[in-house]
């Protein structure tokens, strides 16, 4: 019984973690660029004696816990905005922004210049240059090649900085767009082009992600429900059968 009861508290735990992904998930339908991340989950072995190996205490010791979860690096759809400070990335790539924390990567291509003249994200990180330093661009009229070359006026002002990961590399999400990768881990851009005036949507389906919330929700009820059994029972145990010890 200790078992079951520890299993529902295991899967609780589990299925609480999920929701509060599922609704990360779902809050950033709108969001730009943003990566949906999808759960996994592992077996925890209760028992470690030789008995755990029978069929049956596996089934009733093998505890499932979130692993963690992993990003869907899946592409969004482009989207028209007419905005020439809006760029979309076509392909595998990310641009590179100097944050607080050091440098990081994100496919939200939703720019503006501030007063100083540089371009920044829409939370004021610098949008770095292939010169690995912030692109500062004079004012005038702004056009983007697909190369990310930056020209204000029909004259060169700078070149945005793109870079592509292997397929595998450890991305982690920070919030909001913005990833992590490893140190030394990014690559010159091969197949990555910039389209001006358009922005990626979010790569998460809004059908898929309400009915993964509405699951995840009544698989920990059933969790819940499991738990306050055994609550249950364990408090008769302890009012009508111990006593008779």
């Amino acid at each position: 019984m200790d078992s079951g009861f520890y299993a529902s508290c295991a899967g609780l735990r589990a299925q609480s973690q999920a929701l509060e992904v599922a609704a990360h998930n779902l809050a950033n339908l709108s969001t730009g660029g943003f990566r949906g991340q999808q759960p996994s989950f592992q077996s925890l072995l209760a028992l470690n004696r030789p008995a755990a190996s029978n069929v049956l205490n596996l089934a009733v010791n093998n505890f499932g816990v979130l692993e963690g979860s992993h990003l869907d690096l899946t592409a969004g759809n482009l989207q028209t905005t007419g905005n020439p400070l809006d760029f979309g990335i076509e392909g595998d790539g990310f641009f590179a922004i100097q944050t607080a924390r050091g440098t990081r990567y994100t496919r939200n291509g939703s720019f503006r210049v501030d007063r100083g003249g540089q371009l920044v994200t829409a939370s004021g990180d610098a949008v770095l240059g292939d010169n690995r330093a912030p692109i500062r661009l004079p004012s005038g009229a702004v056009s983007v090649s697909a190369d990310g070359t930056i020209s204000v006026n029909s004259a060169v002002a700078g070149k945005i900085r793109l870079v592509e990961f292997v397929p595998g590399t450890n991305l982690v999400s920070e919030g909001d767009t913005l990833l992590r990768a490893p140190d030394g881990s990014e690559q010159s851009p091969r197949q990555t082009s910039v389209r001006q005036g358009t922005l990626e949507s979010s790569n998460v389906n809004s059908v898929s992600a309400v009915m993964t919330l509405i699951q995840v929700q009544r698989e920990a009820e059933m969790m819940q429900r499991a738990l306050s059994l055994f609550h249950s029972e364990f408090n008769r145990i302890a009012a009508n059968d111990v006593p008779r010890v």
